[in-house]
């Protein structure tokens, strides 16, 4: 005879409509410009067999990172930390549009509040459609790829150092096949 597993699932009421109350609003739009559209996602990154967590800012258009944060704890502290650094670097006008996933971290009442507070209009993934914010993917694969994988850092520091020097590095020197081979920084230049 086997045993039988039983799960149980509670209803948190009003949950769904939360969740699913933000639309993807960039599915079908036609991005032609920087500060149209930003997107936003959080990597895990190991410190010392830690986890920590890294918040990036980047503009669909010119694939720039425009901010980032790293921290302890996945939260919406974390993600407007990265979003107000993106905010200091660039002043968009109202109605661009920040993309992200449904995570709690952008679904959060502080960070729908900041955005709201600049006239930033929120856009989420569909649910069940990772592929949604397949560029914020792309950036956190690169930056793996690059750097993180085959290092470990003993210190937040040292990891913290290092995405600063990759930033930069991904920012003004290495090239994305969806800008003709250029970096962001002179892909903006050129279509400034």
């Amino acid at each position: 005879m086997r045993a039988r597993a039983v799960s149980l699932c509670h209803a948190n009421p009003g949950t769904h409509a939360f969740f699913t109350s933000v639309p993807n609003r960039i599915r079908k739009l036609q991005i032609s410009a920087v500060d149209q559209v930003w997107m936003g996602d959080i990597a895990y990154l190991k410190v010392a067999g830690i986890w920590r967590y890294l918040a990036v800012v980047m503009d669909r258009y010119s694939r720039r990172i425009l901010g980032w944060c790293l921290g302890r704890h996945k939260d919406a502290k974390l993600t407007v930390c990265a979003l107000n650094r993106a905010l200091i670097r660039r002043r968009p006008a109202e109605g661009l549009i920040f993309h992200s996933d449904r995570g709690i971290e952008y679904a959060a009442f502080e960070f729908r509040t900041r955005l709201a507070a600049v006239g930033i209009v929120q856009s989420m993934n569909r649910p069940g459609k990772r592929t949604d914010n397949a560029h914020m993917g792309s950036c956190f694969h690169s930056l793996k790829a690059d750097v993180i994988h085959g290092y470990q850092f003993h210190s937040e520091e040292q990891l913290r150092l290092t995405i600063r020097r990759y930033v930069a590095y991904y920012n003004r020197t290495r090239a994305h096949s969806a800008l003709d081979y250029h970096s962001p920084v002179n892909f903006e230049r050129m279509r400034a």
